[in-house]
């Protein structure tokens, strides 16, 4: 670009714009800083005062030892606050005891371990240079070596207080669950448990959850109930029985359905209860597609094809829900004729058996 200066007419100065740069180059900076590098190491106080260290020391050990007690009362609690069905003060109860239990069965570990690790041991920068790992002699030793060494920096075999208090702590960590998992376990047959509910002959199909029995009048076509056994009210257990022996009822017209041989008296003129645990993972089928007469599961997607004996038509369930056969009593109200025939729910507690 050439401009006219002022030293006289007629007198040209030619100047140049900066070079533009072109989009996406990098400009390195004349004036980089440079890596400070580490800061001066500067000793903690347990590692200047040996009083300290063992103070430190002896906190660790009683972290460590909170975390047993709270272990052991976790399954001291689950056994002096059972859990009694239909009382909802002892759900809190046990609940809060458990979660106290388990809260400082877990913390006294974790804050143990991270009071340990600023505390006492080796506190110092390192550098490690980033190398292929294989398993040559030499990895091998380097490991070793990085293992004694951890082992030095850390005390865990110089430390005894403190390893043994981890160890226990440790060891009785697991104990509060295995107690309580072991539990789950039924008191009876497990077998006779899964194979069997509460639906037998003349046992009236109820609505869920009022309990009113329902009369094949009610049940009208394309219509659905959850439904219960009329006698759950009388079952110990009415929340584990449920779980078995929920169904789903529906009414479709009688020539849509196709009935294989043997399972003719089945249904009640369209009249179809068939199993709500899904027969992947139990989830509870409740999905009804009216039009397509489909049951699917939420979880998982599986769908069951209602008018072919809820034949899986989709999804990762391996087997059709199971049927309970029905028929009605001499007042008009559907009945069970017996129970299923199959067990229900996942197919892994049918391989079980």
């Amino acid at each position: 670009m050439a401009e006219t200066d002022g030293a006289g007419p007629g007198t040209a100065v030619e100047t140049h714009a900066p070079a533009p740069v072109s989009s996406g180059v990098a400009v390195i900076s004349p004036d980089a800083v440079e890596n400070p590098g580490f800061p001066p190491y500067r000793a903690r106080v347990s590692e200047l005062d040996p009083a300290k260290e063992r103070q430190n020391e002896r906190r660790v050990f009683w972290l460590f030892l909170a975390s047993a007690v709270g272990s052991v009362f976790a399954v001291v609690a689950y056994i002096v606050f059972p859990i009694h069905e239909g009382d909802l003060g002892s759900v809190r109860l046990n609940n809060l005891f458990l979660g106290l239990g388990f809260a400082l069965g877990l913390l006294g570990i974790g804050f143990g371990v991270v009071h340990w690790s600023k505390s006492l041991m080796d506190g110092h920068d390192m550098v490690e240079n980033r190398h292929e790992t294989r398993g040559k002699p030499e990895t091998i030793a380097r490991a070793s070596e990085i293992f004694t060494l951890g082992n030095q920096e850390s005390g865990f075999t110089r430390r005894k207080l403190i390893r043994n208090g981890l160890l226990g702590a440790l060891v009785l960590a697991p104990l509060s669950a295995i107690v309580i998992f072991r539990d789950f376990a039924p008191a009876e047959d497990p077998v006779k448990l899964l194979k069997h509910t509460l639906w037998e002959e003349g046992v009236r199909l109820a609505r869920d959850p009022n309990g009113i029995p329902i009369k094949a009048s009610d049940v009208t076509l394309g219509s659905v109930f959850h439904v219960i056994p009329a006698n759950l009210h009388e079952s110990e257990h009415p929340l584990e029985e449920k779980a078995k022996a929920a169904v789903l009822l529906m009414r479709l017209r009688p020539e849509d359905l196709q009935v294989s041989e043997g399972r003719e008296d089945w249904n009640f003129r369209g009249i179809v209860a068939y199993s709500k645990i899904c027969t992947h993972v139990g989830c509870p089928v409740a999905l009804y597609e009216q039009q397509t007469h489909h049951l699917l599961c939420p979880c998982h997607q599986s769908q069951f094809d209602i008018t072919r004996e809820a034949a899986v038509i989709f999804g990762p369930a391996k087997r059709p829900l199971p049927q309970l056969p029905i028929t009605v009593d001499e007042e008009g109200y559907l009945v069970a004729r017996s129970d299923f025939q199959e067990p229900v729910g996942p197919s892994f507690w049918e391989r079980a058996l």
